[in-house]
């Protein structure tokens, strides 16, 4: 039992000691420093890790041929990333391109404005249908280009989008041309 105790430690002048002090628990006050701690402990809402949800293919079904997938041309649009926090965008095929391509940032005046102006655009000219955007790291891109990239897709709230790892040696070529696949 937790007491707190005070001795005035005095004497009376005809030798004798004077009363003891009255004695305090403190039982009561531990216990309720433990009824706080664990109160506040069990209230206060923690930081909970922010996270986007990423469809990735199943890795158990194995696939004997490589099949192209036909997309019109007027739906993709392809992100290619660079180095020095640029990239280089195009719609349609790398060799024939619809628009693009077009070298931009992550900014919201460089991708996100691409991306809003073409999400306008493309049902125009596929007859309704949505746009698919393909992101395509070159080696010389940081993760966190990646990271910017989805990050954007999330706020124009693109629906079809994927990464791609495979990037084309017309695509180098791209990079190479404005300076973006340097060290």
């Amino acid at each position: 039992m937790a007491e707190l105790n005070q001795d005035s430690g005095k004497k009376s002048k005809k030798g004798r000691t004077k009363k003891d002090g009255g004695k305090v628990d403190l039982t009561a006050m531990v216990d309720l420093a433990f009824l706080l701690i664990t109160f506040f402990m069990l209230t206060t809402s923690l930081n909970k890790p922010q996270a986007m949800d990423v469809a990735m293919p199943d890795k158990n079904v194995e696939t004997d041929k490589q099949t192209d997938v036909d997309v019109d041309e007027h739906r993709s649009v392809t992100l290619v990333l660079g180095s020095d926090d640029k990239l280089i965008w195009y719609q349609g095929d790398v060799k024939k391109p619809l628009q693009g391509p077009t070298v931009v940032d992550y900014s919201k005046d460089g991708l996100r404005a691409v991306l809003i102006k073409m999400k306008q655009l493309v049902p125009q000219q596929a007859g309704g249908k949505d746009m698919i955007v393909v992101i395509r790291p070159s080696e010389k891109s940081v993760t966190r280009n990646i990271v910017d990239a989805l990050d954007e897709m999330k706020i124009v709230d693109v629906k079809r989008y994927m990464i791609s790892n495979r990037i084309m040696t017309e695509e180098v070529e791209l990079l190479k041309k404005d300076n973006l696949y340097n060290d």
